[in-house]
Parts: structure tokens; C-alpha cells; sequence
């Protein structure tokens, strides 16, 4: 097994995989960035390295300093968590250049399913289903509308290189063709700097499902079965739960089995999510391959008893999966704790918490790196924790999760405790009718107000 493992990342993911690794035997070293002194993974590791000021593109995105930290340090992994150069398929061959093991996908895969054009192609080649849309790249203006009457309307209009919402637009007319042609080319090339734009059919009153998949280096591929990722606002997720609500047994089946062919298609090596667009027929349409950990990893692992970091780590060392699939028993569902105003568009809350005080009893989880006295800044993704509650039925875990959160003080920040407190007191959320569309649908300001 691995000697010692180089956590490329900050926060409660690099806390969580140290925590894996003490428990594996496996000495772990944090990299920080000056603005991350306190934090607590830098005081769990065996050893901590900074790597540069609070900008992450002179710390946590700068790889040199990266593979230098993992030199001195005697590393012989590096494990990226997720975000920052998780996805970077340039990362993982330097890694590789560098005899160094990226616990992650091989650059050839990320690469593969980091192009949204080439990564349909991919799938429809594997007989995974794809939405309906164009064959490749938009070449021009009058290519999009020619492809948009051949689909029909309502189309949307992607980045291929996109991610969190960015570079995309639904368009439900010519008119609005030609306008998102220009606008969201302009905001690709300025986020990804790439302006190439491709073109699917919109799914009405979608569900976001994603298949969970391991994949080894003997080319063997299993799914752990599904999470619900529906409660999203601007396309980035806020709530994710396990089993969905809207899944039926033979809906798990065809999906799981889609998602294994997905893993085949590109050889998968490590841990990975094929996301999917179900509509309200059930119908499921291949969305994206994400080739790392997820945020929503958590529920998975309390429904099936299944520790995804140590499975990343074991696969990366070249240690065979069992194959074998897997069935939700219970229910999780994970709310993702922000340091946000959700009065305010959700605008981060950084600085200091003067009051910390977790919820406890049967069926809690807390995933966070924050305490009283941690100063959240200013420079990196706004969530400072996660909390799962797993119980046996969907109904209990949402109660379970309304009393958490009633337990939970964060003060000195805003953060998004009452937002999600609101949300278990939904209708709609209680009874599972919920799309990508719920919060658009939801006047929850009303509700916070009240």
C-alpha cells in the first residue's frame, strides 16, 4: 500500500480523506495556502506544506508547487478530492511523469469526458443514451438554428468545455437562438477560454440522477446505485438524497447498467459519477461523466456501508474491485451548508464564527473543517460543511434532518441553515415532486421571511 498520500486540496474533503488514511495506516501530507493556516486539515495531516498566497491560482491550482510539496515530503500519491485540479488531465500526467500516483482517473479519461461534444459521442458509440442535439461542434449561427429546427424547440445551448452553469442557454425561438449565440460564446471563451458551443434537445420537467461507478485497472466496472441531485439553484447543486424518490426498481437497473457501459466505454479507473437527465417519463438521458470524488459522496457511502475514499485509494494502488452492484438500504440526504445570505442571492458570508455548536444522536453525519474561532475566507467555494442524516425511511430522514438543523448554530456568518429548514417544510420536497426547476418554482424568500 501506499507510504504516504498528498492531499492537492483544503477543507472538509481534504480532512475527510486524511481521516481514511490514518485509518488505512497511510501518512498523509496537507498543502495550505496562507489563508488556511488554521484550518483543520493542516492540524490533522503528518505534515503540512504552504504552497503559496490565498489566490488558488498561486496555491491549490498551481502545480508546480503541488509536485514540488509531494517531492520534499517523500509522497509517492496524490489525492485531488474534488474541484481545483481534480478534473485537470494535465495534473494527472505530470503526476504520472513525476512517478507519482494521482489517485484519480488517467489522463486519457479526463480528457475524454472533460469534452462534453466528444464525451456524447462517446456514449452513443457504448449505446448509453444521449439527448437529442447536435453531432458534433456548432460551426455557425445558421449551423444552431438548422440543428434547433431538426431537434425542436425548447433547445439548449451548451459550452462544450463548460461546467457550473456557465456558457449555457435554453432557447425556445430563432430569436433567442441568435441572441445566445453571441452571449454565451463570449461568457465560454472568458470562463474556459474556449468558445466551442454544441446543442441539445431541453428536457421538460427534468430530474438530475447520477449512477455512482468504480472502475479498476483490470477493466472491471460496478455501479453503487443512484443519488437524486433535483434541488439545484443556477445549476449547482444545494440538497442530494439516496434512494430518489421518482426511482422504481427496474429504472435502477437500466441506468446502473448504462452507467457500467459508460465506465467500459472509457476503461474507468477510480471512483466516478455518470449524471443523467431523467424526464418525467422516466426516460434517462446521458448528461456527464464527472471522473473524481463528489461532494455527494457521503450518502452513498451511509447507504450502502461502502467507504469511497479507501475504494479510490485501494484502486489507485491496483487492488481489484468485487464487481458486485449495489442497492440503497435506507434513506441519506445531504444539505450542503454554505457560509451564504439566502435573503441576499445567496451572497457569501465570509468571516469569523463566533458561536459553533454540532447536532448530534442516531443517524447524524457532519463532514466540516470549520470550529468557533475559524475565520472563513474570502477566496475559495462558500460551503463550510455538509450534514447527513440517514434513517430508514425517506419521511424519518427529513425529520431527522429538520431537528439537525434546528440543532446547528453557526453564528458571526450568514450561512444557509435556515434555507435548507425551510426546504424539509416544503410540500413539494416532502412528497418528492421535485425538478431542476423546484427552486425557480419555490418563493422560499417568502417562506424565510414569515
Amino acid at each position: 500500500m501506499f507510504n504516504k498520500i498528498l492531499i492537492a486540496n483544503r477543507g472538509e474533503i481534504a480532512l475527510r480523506i486524511i481521516r481514511t488514511c490514518r485509518e488505512m495506516g497511510i501518512k498523509t501530507v496537507a498543502v495550505y495556502s496562507k489563508a488556511d493556516a488554521d484550518s483543520l486539515h493542516v492540524r490533522f495531516a503528518d505534515e503540512a506544506v504552504c504552497i503559496g498566497p490565498a489566490a488558488s491560482s498561486e496555491s491549490y491550482l498551481k502545480i508546480p508547487s503541488i509536485i514540488a510539496a509531494a517531492e520534499i515530503t517523500n509522497s509517492d500519491a496524490i489525492h485531488p478530492g474534488y474541484g481545483f485540479l481534480s478534473e485537470n488531465a494535465k495534473f494527472s500526467k505530470i503526476c504520472q511523469e513525476n512517478g507519482i500516483k494521482f489517485i484519480g482517473a488517467l489522463p486519457e479519461q479526463i480528457e475524454g469526458m472533460g469534452d462534453k461534444s466528444n464525451a456524447k459521442k462517446t456514449m452513443n458509440d457504448a449505446g448509453v443514451p444521449t439527448i437529442p442535439g447536435s453531432a458534433g461542434l456548432l460551426k455557425s449561427l445558421d449551423d444552431a438554428l438548422k440543428v434547433a429546427k431538426e431537434i425542436g424547440y425548447p433547445v439548449i445551448m451548451k459550452a462544450t468545455a463548460g461546467g457550473g452553469g456557465k456558457g449555457m442557454r435554453m432557447c425556445i425561438n430563432d430569436e433567442e437562438v441568435k441572441t445566445a449565440w453571441s452571449s454565451a460564446r463570449k461568457e465560454a471563451l472568458a470562463a474556459f477560454g474556449n468558445d466551442g458551443m454544441y446543442m441539445e434537445k431541453f428536457i421538460v420537467e427534468p430530474r438530475h440522477i447520477e449512477i455512482q461507478i468504480a472502475g479498476d485497472q483490470q477493466g472491471k466496472v460496478c455501479h453503487l446505485s443512484e443519488r437524486d441531485c433535483s434541488v439545484q439553484r443556477r445549476h449547482q447543486k444545494l440538497v442530494e438524497e439516496t434512494p430518489s424518490p421518482f426511482m422504481t426498481k427496474e429504472l435502477r437497473k437500466k441506468m446502473g447498467e448504462a452507467a457500467i457501459k459508460a465506465g467500459k466505454a472509457v476503461r474507468y479507473e477510480g471512483v466516478g459519477t455518470v449524471e443523467f437527465l431523467v424526464d418525467k417519463d422516466r426516460n434517462f438521458y446521458f448528461m456527464e461523466m464527472n471522473t473524481r470524488i463528489q461532494v455527494e459522496h457521503t450518502i452513498t457511502e451511509e447507504v450502502i456501508n461502502y467507504d469511497l475514499i479507501k475504494e479510490q485509494i485501494k484502486i489507485a494502488f491496483g487492488i481489484p474491485i468485487s464487481g458486485k452492484n449495489y442497492e440503497p438500504i435506507g434513506h441519506a440526504i445531504q444539505c450542503r451548508i454554505n457560509a451564504e445570505d439566502p435573503l441576499n442571492d445567496f451572497r457569501p458570508s465570509p468571516g469569523k464564527i463566533t458561536e459553533y455548536h454540532e447536532p448530534g444522536g442516531h443517524g447524524i453525519r457532519i463532514d466540516t473543517h470549520v470550529y468557533a474561532g475559524y475565520v472563513i475566507p474570502p477566496f475559495y467555494d462558500s460551503m463550510i460543511a455538509k450534514l447527513i442524516t440517514v434513517a430508514q425511511t425517506r419521511e424519518e430522514a427529513i425529520t431527522k434532518m429538520e431537528r439537525a438543523l434546528g440543532e446547528y448554530i453557526i453564528e458571526g456568518v450568514k450561512t444557509t441553515i435556515p434555507f435548507h429548514q425551510q426546504l424539509m417544510k416544503q410540500p413539494k420536497f416532502r412528497d418528492g415532486k421535485i425538478t431542476t426547476k423546484f427552486l425557480e418554482e419555490w418563493d422560499f424568500k417568502k417562506d424565510l421571511m414569515s
